[in-house]
Order: C-alpha cells, then sequence, then structure tokens
C-alpha cells in the first residue's frame, strides 16, 4: 500500500475532549499528486479548518473544506473548474478486531462517515483528502458538453425518454 499523498498523522494521545483545532493546507506536490489521484486536470487549493474531539476512543473531526479544482468534462474533456467549499463530519472510530480481516463490514446511513483507526493515530489529510473526492462532482459538464454529445450521436433526455419515442411515433403517423 502506497502512502497517501496529503498526510497528516495526529496521535491520538495529543486529542483530549476539549476541542483541538488544526488548520491544514496542501502544497503544491501534495496537489499534483492529489490531482492525478482523482483524475483531475488540476488542484489549485487545498485547505481545512478542523476540530478535533476525543471521547475514549472515538475521535470526532468536525469543519471546513475549502478547494479549488479543474475537472475534466465528462462529454468533451473541455476544463471544468470546481469550486469545493463545505462543511465535513467524521467520526474516527476503531478497527473492528473481531471477525476476518477480508471479510466485509456492513455499515448503516448513519455511518458512512466512520473512518476505522488503528487505536495509534488518525490520519486527518487523507479524510480531508477523501471528502474532496466525495465533493467533486462525478459527472462535471461544460458549456460544450451537449453539443459534443449530440456530435457523437447521443440522444437528449427528451428525446430518449417515453415521451420522445412517443414523439418519434407520432410522426410516422402523419400522412
Amino acid at each position: 500500500m502506497t502512502a497517501p499523498e496529503f498526510s497528516r498523522i495526529v496521535r491520538l494521545d495529543t486529542i483530549g475532549s476539549r476541542p483541538r483545532a488544526e488548520t491544514i493546507e496542501a502544497d503544491a506536490g501534495e496537489r499534483a499528486a492529489l490531482a492525478r489521484r482523482f483524475g483531475l486536470i488540476a488542484l489549485d487549493a487545498l485547505a481545512a479548518e478542523l476540530t478535533l474531539v476525543r471521547d475514549g476512543d472515538e475521535v470526532t473531526l468536525s469543519g471546513h473544506l475549502r478547494a479549488e479544482a479543474v475537472q475534466a468534462c465528462v462529454a468533451s474533456g473541455a476544463p471544468v473548474p470546481a469550486k469545493i467549499d463545505e462543511p465535513i463530519l467524521i467520526l474516527f472510530h476503531p478497527a473492528p478486531t473481531d471477525g476476518h480481516p477480508d471479510e466485509e463490514i456492513e455499515l448503516g446511513e448513519e455511518e458512512m462517515d466512520v473512518v476505522f483507526h488503528d487505536g495509534a493515530a488518525i490520519d486527518i489529510g487523507e479524510a480531508v483528502a477523501q471528502s474532496l473526492a466525495l465533493a467533486l462532482d462525478p459527472f462535471p459538464r461544460s458549456s460544450a458538453a451537449e453539443a459534443a454529445l449530440r456530435e457523437a450521436g447521443v440522444k437528449s433526455e427528451a428525446e430518449a425518454g417515453p415521451f420522445g419515442a412517443l414523439a418519434g411515433l407520432r410522426d410516422k403517423l402523419k400522412p
């Protein structure tokens, strides 16, 4: 396993029950590596203001993520600027010790922002990087997307949907 591109390790024994503020920012090399990992044209900024609070073996990370990225349009490949400015909330929980290491773990909807830790430290940089990946538009479209799709023969939703099919039948029935 390779090391994360944007790693900021925080030892659990340095986090208490009082909120601990952390501000992290990716440097140019880290941003370039994350851009490659996430298939971005560029990642011009990535920073987060965070608060860590420990409750027993669990650590709650809350805060705000800000990023500026350039994605490729899914249809034309043209650059699509993206500004990310959103809150994040992650619960770091001890890794399960029962079961088999390769066994799948079922998480409920309320546990979707749970990251397991090894009992010694957490990586808040990797947590922010993963939050960035989830915040990016999975299908970015530029203003040229519709024309590129039409040129490739892809029908619009209106043309491909049930009403589009009915309109095609109506046109065939006209004398």
